[in-house]
């Protein structure tokens, strides 16, 4: 089934085979999507929100939590689904459903949404180092930048190996509370009481909203519906149900895990602090300390070690969410380590500021702003997720039953209230702390409520309003050209870049099979030494004296086979010396050598061929280096 658009994830997208797969070794090739959409329902900000609950009320939001993980199961499925049967994520179907305007709005929401996001792993990650190694918080939140590196390795190592990255975290976390378990030993009757509806009020409420909020992330349904994507599936019928069960699967089994998780943090924070008398341990760094105090070193060890998994998992998968978020919204797509590094930057401002301004305590505040602009944006997200897997036109078989949709729309309508109520709550606290907070309330925070407001109410309506009106795929490259005559293209001046190793030969035989004995070849070599960078030509050092040698021996090696061949030497930067030689001598053809760089050697000395290509108009050949 081709949609004419983008793959989603194109670099991983299809390269996991469960083809030719039976019995376990199925399971095993689907398992993994869901594992990475988990580590979003167990980040630092839900560890806040599962123990100011614990510590607060003891087992009584267990239910919470758990209403909680039955309406993410329900929706991280139909993600699943849109992504298996459409081949379209959630971003992608947005943009070929909403105007482009609306979805230039949803895609700022959205990463407004993944910067917050990142902000409580940013966080997360800070406190973690600072409990266990005593490092200050502004140096933590400033070493959380250097986890750019870490997404490139990963990314180029492929999509098995960053799922085996991202499990042995979860493992770490899950470990790391079952060992705690054992250590603070629960009132087993009283957990299981804990499952029990209850009546909520006050504070109550206030906390089991802001579990509810933590726990259902936006970026989630975004990333899981590209996901199951990387997997290679037979697009009949057949092989589309065999893939929406097998995913149904991983995704029960990773949720379940990812409920533990934060079940454990509860029952964690009400054996330890509720039942000690300790009933307003909202912090984070509280909890770790009071650990410490009941119970010795080895739990808030362990405490402050699944702290930093928690975190570290969690920025590498709302990395890819922004990825994909960026190319299905507005199409465009930048490399992933300066998307990283962009979101990164933008979280650890408002974070180092805190610190500055605020201190440790303010960090716990700035905790809970993140998962209330995380709020904001949910119903952006599960609206247009419910709208497309309903749409038996496009869906067909596949959409989903009259039950799963009132299910699904009664999910939608209880997350969206309780976080319209948990952003009421939060604005009203506001502007009664100050006059000149009340002032910045009125003027710009509620203005842009109602904005936002109006935008969902929008989102909601048009599927429903121009049901039949089915637009065009959007197709980002255009339509294909119509092809009617191929005419022999004949190049006069071929340059052919030059760097002394064992790539020139190879370089050099495919520019001339591209020109024969008729052409000009230009031999190009820049000399990028200090000297050269400062004064061009006028440099004339030990290696740039070597460098016109050798390439004069490269020259009259042509001129004695009977090629028309010369030297041109360039200064400086190498993509900008030759594209300035290309220019000069009115080259026509480009034949360039790849180095073969990969990960951080491309980061560190950069990627000419690539630079070249954008700035020159002629064609460009990229020859492999011969092994």
């Amino acid at each position: 089934m081709s949609n004419g658009y983008n793959e989603s994830l194109g670099n991983v997208h299809g390269s996991v085979s469960t083809e030719n797969k039976t019995g376990w070794k199925k399971i095993l090739a689907f398992i993994g999507p869901a594992y990475l959409v988990s580590v979003g329902y167990m980040d630092p900000g839900n560890w806040a929100t599962d123990i100011a609950g614990g510590s607060a009320f003891g087992y009584k939001l267990i239910w919470v939590l758990f209403a909680s993980n039955l309406i993410a199961l329900l929706l991280q499925s139909l993600s699943a689904r849109l992504g298996i049967v459409r081949g379209l994520d959630l971003a992608q179907a947005s943009k070929i459903t909403y105007p482009r305007f609306i979805n230039f709005c949803l895609y700022l929401l959205a990463q407004i949404a993944i910067i917050a996001c990142d902000l409580a792993e940013i966080i997360g990650m800070a406190i973690g180092l600072n409990l266990l190694f005593g490092l200050p918080l502004i140096w933590g939140v400033s070493l959380t930048i250097t986890d750019t590196l870490l997404m490139l390795f990963l990314m180029n190592k492929g999509m098995r190996k960053l799922e085996g990255f991202i499990v042995s975290m979860i493992f770490i976390v899950g470990l790391s509370f079952l060992v705690e378990m054992f250590i603070v030993t629960p009132d087993v009757k009283e957990v299981a009481l804990g499952f029990i509806p209850q009546n909520l009020s006050g504070n109550a409420l206030y906390i089991a909203i802001g579990i509810i909020g933590a726990t259902v992330m936006p970026h989630n349904l975004y990333l899981h519906s590209s996901l199951v994507q990387t997997r290679k599936i037979n697009r009949t019928e057949e092989g589309l149900r065999s893939a929406i069960r097998f995913n149904l699967f991983d995704t029960v089994i990773a949720l379940n895990l990812a409920f533990f998780v934060n079940a454990a943090i509860l029952i964690l924070a009400a054996s330890a602090f509720f039942k000690n008398g300790y009933f307003h341990i909202a912090e984070i760094q509280d909890a770790y300390k009071l650990l410490e105090h009941i119970f010795g070193r080895t739990a808030p060890v362990l405490f402050a070690i699944a702290l930093i998994a928690a975190g570290q998992s969690s920025t590498i998968t709302g990395t890819l969410a922004g990825q994909i978020i960026m190319e299905g919204h507005i199409n465009l797509r930048i490399e992933p380590w300066l998307r990283r590094l962009l979101t990164r930057v933008l979280a650890i401002v408002p974070a180092v500021f805190t610190i500055i301004y605020s201190g440790q305590d303010g960090l716990g505040n700035l905790l809970i702003l993140s998962q209330v602009v995380l709020s904001l944006q949910l119903g952006f997200a599960v609206i247009p997720l419910i709208h497309f897997t309903s749409d038996r036109k496009k869906m067909g078989n596949f959409a989903i039953s009259a039950k799963v949709k009132i299910f699904a729309w009664a999910a939608a309508l209880l997350i969206v209230g309780l976080n319209v109520k948990l952003v009421y709550e939060q604005i009203k606290t506001w502007a009664a702390a100050s006059p000149e907070t009340a002032f910045w309330m009125y003027t710009l925070v509620i203005p842009m409520v109602i904005g936002i407001a109006l935008l969902l109410l929008y989102v909601l309506l048009r599927p429903l309003l121009f049901k039949h009106a089915d637009a065009p795929a959007y197709i980002p490259h255009g339509i294909a050209a119509e092809i009617d005559n191929l005419e022999t293209v004949h190049y006069h001046t071929i340059g052919v870049s030059i760097d002394f190793s064992k790539n020139d030969t190879n370089a050099i035989r495919h520019a001339i099979m591209q020109g024969g004995k008729s052409a000009t070849y230009i031999l190009m070599h820049v000399v990028e030494t200090a000297g050269a960078r400062y004064y061009g030509d006028q440099a004339m050092d030990h290696e740039t004296q070597s460098d016109v040698d050798n390439l004069g021996q490269y020259v009259a090696a042509l001129h004695k086979l009977g090629y028309k061949a010369n030297a041109r030497i360039g200064y400086g930067t190498a993509a900008s010396a030759i594209t300035d030689i290309v220019n000069t001598q009115r080259v026509d053809f480009i034949v360039m050598g790849s180095h073969g760089h990969k990960a951080l050697k491309d980061l560190i000395f950069g990627t000419t061929v690539n630079k070249v290509r954008h700035m020159v108009n002629i064609p460009v050949l990229v020859v492999k280096a011969s092994k």
